[in-house]
């Protein structure tokens, strides 16, 4: 039986041969009647040549993702062993790393099939579903992933609307709350069954770790959007002087107390502040508190009672909010996870925020995603992540 033909508009044909894996609804020129979640498609030129192998599945980001340029392909359980083989290959030195117990190890399109993630949490995993056109391939994809011989123990996480209400435990061993992980020696409470979040962002490890290594040492640090305070214990374990973890979350109290303690630190000595981020800024700048690291990793959204803030085009002004309680020679680490921009264009955003304000800066470091969060050349918008270490005054 023939797969129905998604065609593309001529003037993007260059754009999916050279491997863009995204099916983007404004690049097609038709779609075949009928098409329903999940169903396999070929992705054809206008005049109906062959270019790729994909799958119909609805989400934020498009309509579905090219996973092969071999017509006969199938998602079953021969395509998942063949990526999951590859990806594992990719990430032998961190499962030999013993001081790191957590990663990603599978992320969509960079490693061969968009729409699912999968994460690794010392022998636990955790699987991703952004759209209900992937989810149809539970069963194949579940019978590879419980065959690996470490794994312990699977959940998942629904990224798509669905009326299930059912556990995010779906097979082996239950993991235990908190479940314990290690990341660059320190060690992170996780929770894989309580909610979207499971206490840390694994995208943000080799950024931790710069700031353990290099930037903490003797500095009063402040982080802001600061969610388990996962950034104030890295910047202890690297010998700062006092951390503040700023977040509008109530639960970021309990949490970031819970981080520290299970590190052997003492949480009454440090500053846990629920409170909105911008208001503390006034806080600060009325009472001339200044520090030395000031940590950003706001989410691309966020909305508060008084308050909405976008990445997309509020961050110069949360950057300049940041300048005025940095101290002299101080560093901010300017971070972003929203994927509408480039590197580049960040960059410029840092650049606009500085002007008028007296305060001089040079970029001293640039941190993207990790390896284990494979992404594709074709697909510059996979790798969302972008990170500025800003030494200011000079």
């Amino acid at each position: 039986m023939k797969a129905p033909k998604i065609k593309i508009k001529k003037q993007y044909l260059s754009k999916y041969q050279n491997g863009y894996p995204l099916l983007a609804p404004e690049w097609i020129q038709s779609l075949p009647e009928g098409l329903k979640e999940g169903d396999l498609v070929d992705v054809s030129s206008p005049d109906g040549k062959f270019i790729a192998k994909g799958y119909y599945g609805k989400q934020n980001k498009g309509l579905g993702w090219i996973f092969s340029a071999v017509r006969e392909d199938k998602l079953d359980g021969s395509f998942f062993q063949r990526v999951m083989n590859q990806a594992l290959t990719l990430r032998k030195s961190l499962f030999d790393d013993e001081l790191t117990t957590a990663f990603r190890l599978f992320n969509g399109e960079g490693d061969g099939l968009g729409g699912i993630t999968v994460d690794y949490y010392d022998g636990f995993l955790l699987i991703q579903w952004y759209s209900l056109g992937i989810y149809r391939y539970k069963k194949a994809f579940l019978k590879v992933l419980s065959t690996l011989s470490f794994v312990k123990g699977i959940y998942e996480k629904k990224r798509f609307e669905t009326s299930e209400e059912t556990s995010d435990f779906i097979w082996g061993k239950e993991a235990p709350a908190p479940l314990l992980i290690k990341e660059n020696g320190i060690t992170y409470a996780t929770y894989l069954n309580d909610g979207w979040m499971t206490g840390i962002f694994l995208d943000q490890r080799e950024v931790r770790k710069r700031i353990m290594d290099e930037y903490a040492l003797s500095k009063r640090v402040l982080n802001t959007f600061s969610y388990t305070g996962a950034f104030s214990v890295a910047a202890l374990y690297g010998g700062a002087a006092h951390t503040t973890s700023v977040d509008v979350a109530k639960r970021s109290l309990a949490k970031t107390t819970e981080q520290l303690e299970v590190n052997g630190m003492d949480p009454a000595s440090q500053a846990i502040v629920v409170e909105d981020v911008f208001h503390y800024f006034k806080y600060a700048k009325r009472k001339g508190l200044q520090f030395d690291l000031v940590i950003s990793d706001p989410p691309s959204f966020a909305r508060t009672k008084k308050i909405t803030f976008r990445a997309s085009k509020d961050y110069p002004e949360l950057l300049r909010d940041l300048i005025e309680i940095t101290a002299l020679n101080g560093v901010i680490v300017a971070s972003t996870n929203y994927a509408g921009f480039s590197l580049t264009k960040f960059a410029q955003q840092v650049k606009e925020a500085f002007k008028g304000t007296k305060r001089s800066y040079k970029i001293r470091e640039t941190f993207q995603l990790p390896t284990d969060f494979a992404t594709l050349q074709s697909f510059p918008e996979g790798n969302y992540l972008k990170v500025l270490f800003l030494e200011l005054d000079v």
